[in-house]
């Protein structure tokens, strides 16, 4: 790369101490059970909680994380798509949406106060659940409450028919995006159908039927809110750098006035099951063929669902992955593989997905898939398949836990297990299913599961449809049903009476004190920057390259972002494969991005693991 200067390396360092301050307050003080382990070794920090119930049913948990003044409110509505019924589909999807157009106290923007305070939110829907949430500055947690409550209990008294309709637009509008116009869009709603019989309920997508919606009442609405979007169907996770009294008593003024609802009841169905293959063809916009297998598996947290989650990243999960290593190095039919055990609360899916490279058929990628498949049925997974697998498990339970907030967050995480199984600090648990996980098992699952009772779904160009025909009907594959994101609206109406008189008045501001930075320069030159926090056992290092794409020469545009692409491709002394062998065996992401003026390579990695890295980092290989 021409001009290259390297300008700076920043190394942040996280060792495994938690200094999480002893709770207070009168409330039920808990731990993961198994964080304490023999001898005092631990995997996982501890997450420490404390939780209580209000008159009402609402589930509230607390975890207190002074490392940074802000604070995570995380609310959990035990309602997803498949709480609803045929004919009247889509209405969780909908309240994902109306729960942002303004609330009996606040009939305004829900957006507006909270970026207005530094904040960040957002929500989604699923099948099986519905959440939001808010990361603030810890001074205006009372704002975040405020406006959570609220919606909770006064979304109905500012709901119109103005703003109703124009949601049923936004959500149209968002399934021509999402589902219609996009490539490969159709499919999902195509598995769940043929997958499903027409009563289960995951037959429909999150999104639900337009017809559905357009048919709805505002009655039909009103009385889904009601049933669902109730303080006893729900849990609140507040984490981040709070008072736990003061939240408390926050939590009781602000939700403590909401009714409770009517109870509601675990939904409940056989589980699904496939007779026999089912081969489909669909045609599409699109200039690749793909293949989608698809089997029926397990709900979550299932015996048997650690072990297929094993088998899907032995089979797919990286280039170390066989498929990967087969369909797309070796072979070079596929351009991409994707294999995912997508358990859910009442069932599961085991899918492969495989893209064909152009001139390749879909035959020809399934007879690949088939032969790998076989592979692993009769001599099952090898040692380093299995650790790899764990170590790139383990490292994604810990780098988890480096946010408060937000998907995916530690407030995030303890509402899900509350939800799901009971238990917000089943952290520990949910790692040990998987250090249980045996070469015997994976083998086990992939000739239990995968057998040849699947849907097999083969997507091809619209061009080529008449000439794929038959080899369509010997292959294909399908993409998960994907959590609904939530969306910012345009055009909702506003009373006249919105106002931000009502809203709470943050406290004073926090204090906040940056860590020191240690500098040193290397003998070439090279700027070293270290900061040290001391919480979580990672190392994540940084390297910035002083150049990027304003430094192409005008004839050989995206040379810098060419050149970037190929770190990771191999070097004197390591191939591609190689590379992602060693950083899946310890667990490592890696990262790499180029923008106009700079490079940045970002590996993230267990704090243990960073001596070993360097040698990877060879002089690249010279072509």
């Amino acid at each position: 790369m021409r001009g290259r200067r390297l300008a700076s390396i920043l190394l942040v360092w996280a060792l495994i101490f938690s200094n999480v301050s002893a709770q207070r307050g009168g409330m039920r003080r808990n731990v993961s059970a198994a964080s304490e382990q023999a001898g005092g070794a631990r995997v996982l920090p501890p997450i420490r909680y404390t939780e209580f119930r209000l008159p009402n049913g609402l589930r509230v948990i607390l975890h207190e994380d002074h490392s940074t003044p802000i604070v995570a409110v995380n609310v959990w509505y035990h309602v997803g798509s498949k709480n609803e019924v045929p004919g009247k589909t889509g209405f969780a999807h909908l309240f994902e949406h109306m729960m942002f157009q303004g609330s009996k106290n606040y009939d305004d923007d829900y957006f507006k106060p909270i970026q207005e305070a530094g904040g960040t939110l957002n929500g989604s829907t699923n099948t099986d659940r519905t959440n939001y949430w808010e990361v603030v500055p810890s001074n205006f947690l009372e704002l975040a409450l405020f406006m959570e409550a609220d919606r909770m209990g006064g979304l109905l008294d500012a709901l119109t028919e103005e703003k109703l309709n124009n949601q049923r637009e936004v959500v149209k509008n968002e399934k021509r995006q999402n589902y219609d116009n996009r490539p490969y869009g159709l499919v999902s709603a195509r598995i769940a159908e043929l997958m499903y019989p027409p009563t289960h309920p995951y037959h429909w997508l999150t999104i639900g039927s337009l017809d559905d919606l357009n048919a709805a009442s505002m009655e039909d609405v009103k009385a889904f809110f009601r049933r669902f979007y109730t303080p006893n169907n729900a849990s609140l996770a507040i984490a981040g750098d709070f008072d736990p009294a003061e939240a408390r008593r926050l939590v009781e003024k602000y939700f403590g006035p909401i009714a409770r609802g009517p109870e509601v009841k675990p939904v409940s169905a056989p589980q699904p099951h496939l007779d026999h293959e089912i081969r489909e063809t669909m045609q599409d916009r699109v200039s690749l063929s793909r293949i989608y297998m698809v089997w029926h598996s397990v709900p979550q947290w299932t015996p048997d669902d650690a072990p297929l989650d094993v088998l899907a990243r032995i089979l797919g999960g990286g280039r170390s992955s066989r498929l990967y290593k087969s369909l797309v190095y070796e072979r070079q039919i596929a351009q991409d593989v994707f294999v995912a055990n997508l358990s859910r609360e009442i069932a599961g899916q085991f899918q492969i997905v495989a893209t064909a490279k152009p001139g390749k058929s879909l035959a020809e990628l399934e007879r690949a898939i088939e032969e790998e498949l076989a592979k692993i049925k009769s001599s099952g997974p090898t040692r380093e398949e299995m650790e790899r697998a764990y170590n790139v498990i383990e490292a994604n339970f810990i780098y988890g836990l480096q946010t408060v907030g937000g998907f995916g967050g530690k407030s995030d995480q303890l509402n899900q297990y509350a939800v799901f199984l009971n238990n917000p600090g089943y952290f520990e648990e949910d790692l040990a299913r998987y250090r249980c996980v045996t070469a015997q098992d994976v083998q086990r699952v992939a000739n239990q599961y995968l057998t040849d009772k699947r849907l097999v779904l083969s997507v091809v160009p619209q061009a080529q449809r008449q000439g794929m025909r038959r080899e369509a009907q010997e292959s294909a594959r399908v993409g998960g049903e994907a959590n609904s994101g939530p969306k910012r609206t345009n055009g909702a109406s506003r009373t006249a009476q919105a106002s931000t008189a009502r809203l709470p008045r943050p406290k004073p501001d926090p204090k906040f004190s940056l860590p020191p930075i240690q500098r040193r320069r290397l003998s070439n030159g090279l700027e070293v920057l270290v900061v040290e926090h001391h919480e979580l056992p990672l190392v994540q290092m940084n390297l910035v390259v002083k150049t990027g794409g304003a430094a192409d020469p005008q004839d050989k545009a995206g040379l810098a972002s060419l050149t970037a692409d190929m770190l990771d491709e191999g070097t004197r002394t390591r191939s591609a494969l190689e590379i992602s062998d060693q950083f899946a065996a310890i667990g490592a992401q890696f990262n790499i991005g180029t923008g106009w003026d700079a490079t940045s390579a970002n590996l993230r990695l267990l704090g243990a693991a960073a001596l070993v890295t360097a040698p990877i980092f060879a002089a690249p290989r010279v072509a």
